[in-house]
């Protein structure tokens, strides 16, 4: 799957080392891979999200806290967000923070209006005032567009939308994104703001509720079958450190200074062949993981709020101009995630090195940073 040995960090992610980086959500599932991530790469984090939202949670399993200054504030509340803040001085800013489960948002929809409108708002009415600041990263997701429930996938010029209260507060977030940027970000000389976007994202250490993954491995810890909603629902999967590496691509050239025009919306979704049925993907997961696998309830009668039958993205846009694509084929990161969440159920004493092994493994693949020499200002 991965090559034995693993490489050294490309040039391009070298960037990192000693600078200051603000994320927002780093007590989450993809907030504490980037935070080990960033960490391994030197960079000096300060880590400002809600206490883990999730029991078990991979922020306590792979000791997030000893990656990063973590500071437990809610981004609602705008003093709480000034003090964990200050004293700090960021040089780049990766927002990440977001109520982030589409169903959830419909038992509390001024609360994910809230946290993914107003709450970013904040966050970047905060990067304003940093000194240091060369960038800033906004994270939201796919289902940011409006959704026709096409064959080909979004691109970034596509108009946003959203049927429900989560991918309408994330088509809402990009727009104070864009509000901001144009407003108070344009100046070419000055910081750049961008968002990016990923699709259904799989790996350990994601415990959140209302999730395929992490519900097949709480009805396989249980001895029962997961019963699926949507087999038929197509979703563009991905492992958490495609992505990652995504926003990662980004954040260094917003650094280094170099490369293209890095304004606007950048999506960074898996290969075709990776969007596949929900159905599909339960059967490739449940053979991947082997003996004493999980099994399946299909056929079950939809129930509840409505969500969207036919999703996919378009990365041209990131494969053109920053020279990113997807390295784990579909089957690669399943077994990435089968492996983490058996050692998990094994009793395995140390998911953070396990989850740190699958980060260097990653790291192989990237040789296109080696492509580049970015001019390493000081600031």
């Amino acid at each position: 799957m991965f090559p034995a040995e693993p490489g050294k960090t490309g040039n391009l992610l070298s960037i990192f080392a000693g600078r200051r980086v603000l994320l927002t959500g780093h007590t989450g599932f993809k907030g504490g891979w980037l935070t080990l991530w960033l960490d391994r790469l030197g960079a000096k984090i300060r880590g400002v999200a809600l206490p883990p939202q999730t029991d078990p949670a991979l922020f306590d399993i792979a000791r997030i806290a000893q990656s990063c200054d973590s500071r437990i504030a809610d981004i609602n509340d705008t003093e709480a967000l000034e003090e964990a803040i200050a004293d700090f001085d960021p040089e780049l800013i990766i927002h990440m923070a977001a109520e982030a489960i589409v169903r959830d948002s419909y038992e509390a929809p001024v609360r994910t209006f809230a946290t993914n409108v107003v709450g970013t708002a904040n966050v970047l009415e905060m990067a304003r005032r940093a000194a240091s600041l060369r960038g800033v990263i906004v994270v939201t997701s796919d289902k940011c567009y409006e959704n026709r429930e096409w064959d080909w996938g979004y691109r970034e010029i596509d108009p946003l939308g959203g049927s429900d209260p989560y991918s309408a507060s994330k088509a809402c977030t990009e727009l104070v994104a864009q509000a901001y940027r144009r407003s108070f970000f344009s100046d070419p000389a000055g910081p750049r703001l961008v968002s990016v976007r990923a699709g259904n994202v799989i790996g350990g250490g994601d415990w959140a509720p209302h999730r395929l993954i992490p519900d097949i491995v709480r009805a396989t810890r249980s001895g029962t079958e997961t019963a699926i909603r949507n087999p038929a629902s197509i979703r563009p999967w991905q492992h958490v450190l495609e992505p990652l590496s995504g926003y990662l691509t980004v954040a260094a050239r917003i650094m280094a200074g170099t490369g293209p025009d890095l304004a606007g919306a950048w999506n960074f979704g898996p290969d075709t062949d990776a969007t596949i049925p929900v159905g599909e993907l339960c059967r490739k997961f449940a053979r991947i993981w082997g003996e004493d696998g999980p099994g399946f309830c299909f056929g079950i009668s939809p129930a509840g709020p409505h969500e969207a039958g036919l999703l996919r993205l378009d990365s041209t846009r990131a494969r053109l101009h920053l020279g990113w694509h997807p390295r784990l084929e579909l089957s690669e990161a399943l077994r990435l995630t089968a492996e983490w969440y058996r050692a998990y159920l094994r009793g395995d004493s140390d998911l953070r090195e396990l989850t740190l092994s699958q980060i260097i493994k990653y790291e192989v693949r990237m040789t296109f940073f080696n492509e580049f020499e970015p001019q390493n200002r000081t600031g």
